[in-house]
């Protein structure tokens, strides 16, 4: 994926949406493979309320793999991802979350 950024440091601050619209956080650092030139993952500040906050809890940081971002322009958006569930384990109710 070719990346249209100036510089890495127009990329601090970004808003961070899944491809499913949901609101992730923002970038708040890079890593940088230098051996490559390549972006490696994005750390996202995962604001409390928003999709990103639901997998990590009070935690702030949040690496998304190069992988996982699908376009960087105005604002960054990732692939959506679903939370793990273990055997037993049930799934939140979303209505109730986001009428909250």
């Amino acid at each position: 994926m070719a990346i249209n950024v100036q510089s890495l440091s127009d990329m601090i601050e970004k808003d961070v949406f899944t491809s499913k619209g949901s609101y992730g956080g923002r970038v708040a650092d890079i890593t940088v493979d230098l051996d490559r030139f390549r972006i490696k993952s994005l750390v996202v500040d995962a604001v409390k309320g928003s999709f990103l906050s639901k997998f990590v809890g009070s935690k702030k940081g949040v690496i998304i793999p190069f992988q996982m971002i699908q376009t960087i322009g105005d604002v960054v958006i990732i692939k959506h991802v679903s939370p793990v569930m273990t055997e037993g384990e049930e799934l939140p109710n979303m209505a109730e979350d986001e009428s909250a």
